[in-house]
């Protein structure tokens, strides 16, 4: 019987570790934003029943120690931190094993590495009365996704253009060249349109040679 008793506990104790180690949280590695947009960033989950964790998202600022922004379980049960109540909402796909954050009126602010998170979950055992003997499963964490809040891309500025043309020549076979100078634009594609004198126009694209301001 101790035998038996020995045996089961043993093979508990593996089944326990491998459930564990089949958890798993997986985030994008990095998501872009603009100051007044929104952006969802998701958590895929897998080896344990979403619908009964409470989950949680925490971000860390450069320079920072991490910050609990969000606790999960469901839409009548949830707390958010008041740098981020009302503009940051999460939410459980239960169907498809995702943990989401909907986040809208983004602040440069809001940059920072995101982390779902699984919180501790307690497993109380049958016939013990000591709380200390409560099994927890442990704390676990994504792998992050990095936040970029920034402005929004450079407005279009038009090319200062400068034409250099050769010497005259007086020989007849010269091969002549002339050249278009464009700076200070940006993107930093260009399309320029060449005309010499009553010969057809020429269309060229080109990346730029100079980099743009």
């Amino acid at each position: 019987m101790t035998t038996m008793t020995i045996f089961l506990s043993l093979l508990l104790t593996f089944l326990s570790c491998v459930q564990s180690e089949e958890v798993t949280l997986i985030q994008p590695e990095a998501e872009n934003g603009h100051p007044g947009g929104s952006l969802r960033l998701t958590c895929k989950t897998s080896g344990f029943d979403l619908d009964s964790y409470t989950m949680s998202w925490v971000r860390q600022v450069p320079g920072q120690g991490l910050e609990w922004i969000v606790y999960y379980y469901a839409s009548y049960s949830n707390d958010y931190a008041p740098a981020i109540k009302d503009r940051f909402t999460a939410s459980k796909d239960t169907s498809n094993n995702i943990f989401a954050l909907e986040m809208k009126s983004l602040k440069i602010e809001d940059t920072a590495i995101y982390y779902c998170a699984r919180r501790v979950w307690g497993q109380w055992v049958p016939d013990i009365q000591d709380w200390d003997q409560i099994e927890y499963e442990p704390l676990i964490f994504g792998a992050g996704t990095q936040l970029t809040v920034e402005p929004g891309q450079k407005s279009i500025v038009k090319p200062k253009l400068s034409a250099f043309y050769p010497p005259k020549s007086s020989s007849k076979d010269a091969v002549q060249a002339a050249v278009c100078l464009a700076s200070d634009f940006f993107p930093k594609d260009i399309s320029l349109q060449l005309a010499f004198g009553d010969k057809p126009k020429a269309n060229v694209t080109r990346p730029s040679v100079l980099k743009p301001d």
